[in-house]
């Protein structure tokens, strides 16, 4: 075989189209996408558009379980915050409230969290504790009550 009976290949790839490159290459001005509208701009996906039909994802049931109505609502108060109260000090969410630490009470419960340092002795009920939180209460001399 010598190289006159070569023969070219037909080319598995086609050439891609250079669009936005002037009126002579026939892609140019608006780019093959028309005049105005939402699939002239950029960002347009057409991922759920069905056109003037209803979406499939809103014709089907909604399913799964969703714990929405269910989780409990903390109001939540930093040992930070109580580290300033004189030793002794019984530490209720009447009291929390009083200070400003908690808006409202109203179907919400307190939760005391670990964030920050105390060196008091304090008895703190609250709804819940991190455990954190307990540990630094418990170390400087104070006790942590669960209200039921």
């Amino acid at each position: 075989m010598d190289l006159s009976e070569a023969k070219s290949l037909n080319h598995p790839r086609k050439k891609r189209k250079r669009i936005g490159r002037g009126p002579g290459s026939g892609m140019g001005k608006t780019s093959g996408r028309g005049h105005n509208g939402a699939r002239s701009r950029s960002g347009w996906s057409q991922r759920g558009q069905v056109g003037g039909q209803l979406p499939l994802f809103r014709r089907l049931p909604k399913f799964g379980f969703n714990n929405y109505e269910f989780a409990k609502e903390y109001a939540v108060v930093n040992v930070k915050s109580l580290a300033h109260l004189p030793e002794g000090t019984e530490v209720t969410p009447e009291v929390l409230k009083d200070m400003g630490l908690v808006k409202n009470l109203k179907g919400r419960d307190i939760k005391i969290l670990g964030k920050g340092e105390i060196d008091t002795a304090l008895t703190v009920r609250a709804h819940a504790f991190s455990s954190g939180a307990q540990q630094k209460i418990e170390a400087a001399g104070g006790t942590a009550e669960v209200i039921e």
